[in-house]
């Protein structure tokens, strides 16, 4: 049975006395270090000093330091800097200052499961991954709620691992909508495999093959796009709040029928096979030694040669041309 927790269940008093630095400022860490600012904790912010976010930070009303002093100050360094510069950084400015018995604590677990971070073992290592982007993270805090996380200890040094991740949590709001327990594997094997599978490789794939199937048939593509696109987002709403079956009680019985009876043709056990293949490349480690292969040889130019090929595609010249009818102040 899984384990999770609520509000009711978690105190802040075991992290409320201890100074938590929160290094980046980005989305997650905007949201973080001012949710955990407005519950009373001691937090401070590690950002390269003179970078972009310093003064959004301080303007915030955060105390900002360069990320080696901050977490020279800390008893937990909370990281959320993205994950392909976590072990220069950490390397470089974080490792060295650790002492014993801080904690090193994540929002994804990929930089330990993969040991691009090797901590040391008198430190606690910990997890609190909200279930959200960070402006929901925020948005939610100030409402009196919370999103969702999930938790985990990969190293319990002092014994006290679990009562600062629970802290984290609570202190971000999550633990007012509910926090389940996870491990440091499962976090990164289920996290990569929902973005390439379903999230955005596969459902990306799967609105671009539908788009092409119904242009290739002769179908206006400004008119295939609001089908198979545009409509898309009013499904998940329904799915994300009511479930499946819930979506299915809600469309037209035309729809439902044909859903539920077209659906195992389009995506069927091949497609799955293939879904599976994905997750052993995940969980054998090709993947994860492909991405860094070609991020190290290619930095942020690594998307370069797939992002062209999907901006030239024509699902995506149609698709600014039907976005300015409904978004005209948008820019992209």
């Amino acid at each position: 049975m899984v384990k999770t927790w609520k509000d009711d269940d978690v105190s802040l008093d075991p992290i409320k006395n201890q100074v938590i630095a929160v290094i980046g400022y980005g989305i997650q860490g905007n949201a973080q270090a001012n949710n955990m600012k407005d519950s009373g904790l001691n937090v401070i912010v590690g950002l390269k000093e003179g970078g972009s976010s310093w003064k959004k930070a301080q303007d915030d009303g955060h105390k900002v330091m360069p990320v080696a002093k901050a977490c020279q100050a800390a008893d937990i360094i909370h990281v959320l800097i993205p994950d392909m510069v976590q072990a220069k950084i950490y390397k470089e400015e974080i490792g060295p200052h650790l002492s014993e018995g801080n904690a090193l604590s994540f929002s994804h677990a990929a930089a330990i499961h993969w040991k691009w971070i090797e901590a040391p073992s008198n430190v606690d290592v910990i997890m609190v991954a909200p279930k959200g982007p960070g402006s929901k993270v925020r948005e939610t805090y100030l409402d009196g709620f919370g999103t969702p996380s999930i938790v985990a200890v990969n190293q319990d040094y002092t014994k006290t691992a679990w009562d600062r991740t629970l802290g984290i949590a609570k202190a971000i709001g999550s633990t007012r909508a509910g926090v389940i327990q996870t491990t440091f594997k499962e976090e990164v094997e289920t996290d990569w495999f929902g973005e390439q599978a379903d999230l955005c490789g596969g459902s990306a794939s799967m609105i671009t093959n539908a788009f092409e199937t119904l242009v290739e048939a002769g179908y206006q593509p400004e008119i295939v796009y609001f089908e198979v696109l545009h409509e898309l987002k009013l499904i998940v709403d329904m799915i994300q709040r009511y479930g499946i079956g819930g979506m299915y009680r809600r469309v037209s019985e035309t729809a439902r029928y044909g859903g539920l009876t077209r659906g195992p043709v389009v995506m069927n056990k091949e497609n799955k096979e293939q879904m599976k293949k994905v997750l052993g490349q995940i969980k054998d480690g090709t993947f994860n030694e492909e991405w860094l292969s070609d991020y190290k040889k290619n930095g942020k130019n690594a998307f370069d040669r797939y992002m062209k090929a999907l901006e030239s595609h024509q699902i995506e010249q149609v698709g600014k041309k039907m976005r300015k009818m409904m978004w005209p102040d948008s820019t992209e």
